[in-house]
């Protein structure tokens, strides 16, 4: 049986950007500001993509992290690893009494390829770090489901495999042999992919928003139900028969854990799955139509403009000359 974790990964594209290792030296210390106000990108020639995800990891050495919203400074050590959701700011530095005297973007632009480096030569620090991209169009991006911060310790169970990834993805960008762009993207990918499950497995009690619902006794089941069946003739009334409770009690639930109708949540869900198969470009539109649960592509089409912002073509059409801009 699909879950809706694995059919939320197997649709949603990721997108790896700014991917560099920085190379820090005491006395260090680098802000990222509000992504409204400073662009992460470590290469001035990037462009940031309008919702994306932060991540980084220690390799080697210690710091601490302040982040926006949490009092006290946390202090990390090799290993530990976290990701951010959009629009938070936070301190990386060599102790919490040293002040951040650059930003990410002016440290990129010093960069030789992707080793940037900081400090006044003092213990060394080594932290990869870079961006993944959500941009789905007019839909409601992936990062608005995460918890804004996310830590994950050296120590948490089910790291193994994520600090594999890491080390992999430090020794491509230490390389620069032909194709570690490419080798990279997808290893910071899969690396997210790993992050989120460490996290759900550590603290599930913890989770929030669309994570906390699909582990809801309740709500859960019926995400599970309708992500096996996107096709399915799905009413509010046969969600709340998959979830076993009253057809009211459940629509209120499903609004309080994540901010929307269950129709609305089927619709933006189907609109992603078709997305995904226009994408593939070897499917007529009535068969993505039949696919996302709906019997034409008169139907279809309209629903997916009021809910994407703009018809299947001119969708196919964004896409292909967003592409041709980051080649």
């Amino acid at each position: 049986m699909l879950d809706p974790i694995t059919d939320m990964f197997r649709t949603m594209h990721v997108n790896a950007f700014g991917l560099h290792r920085l190379e820090a030296t005491a006395p260090w210390g680098v802000r990222q500001e509000n992504q409204n106000n400073e662009k992460v990108t470590i290469s001035a020639k990037e462009k940031t993509p309008t919702e994306s995800a932060h991540f980084a990891m220690l390799s080697r050495g210690n710091c601490w992290l302040s982040v926006e919203g949490i009092s006290e400074p946390i202090p990390l050590t090799g290993g530990d690893c976290f990701l951010l959701a959009p629009g938070t700011s936070i301190v990386l530095r060599d102790s919490p009494r040293t002040r951040p005297r650059w930003t990410f973007r002016e440290i990129g632009a010093g960069a030789n390829g992707n080793v940037a480096q900081c400090g006044g030569g003092g213990a060394p620090t080594t932290i990869v770090c870079g961006s993944l991209s959500f941009d789905r169009g007019g839909l409601k991006p992936i990062t608005q489901f995460l918890p804004n911060f996310i830590l994950i310790k050296a120590d948490q169970a089910r790291t193994l495999a994520l600090h594999t990834t890491m080390q992999a993805l430090s020794s491509e960008m230490a390389e620069q042999a032909p194709g570690s762009g490419v080798v990279a993207g997808r290893l910071a990918e899969v690396l997210f992919i790993q992050i989120l499950r460490a996290y759900i497995a550590s603290e599930p009690e913890r989770n929030r928003g669309w994570l906390r619902a699909v582990f809801d006794p309740q709500i859960g089941t019926a995400l599970t139900a309708f992500h096996n069946r996107v096709g399915a003739p799905w009413t509010v009334e046969s969600l709340s028969e998959a979830a076993g409770v009253s057809r009211s009690a459940f629509a209120v639930r499903f609004k309080e854990l994540l901010g929307q109708t269950p129709l609305e949540y089927v619709t933006e869900w189907r609109m992603q799955k078709a997305m995904h198969l226009l994408e593939q470009r070897d499917k007529k539109l009535i068969d993505v139509a039949r696919s996302v649960g709906y019997e034409s592509d008169a139907a279809f089409s309209k629903a997916f403009k009021r809910v994407v912002g703009a018809n299947t073509g001119e969708y196919l059409k964004r896409g292909l000359e967003s592409r041709d801009r980051s080649r």
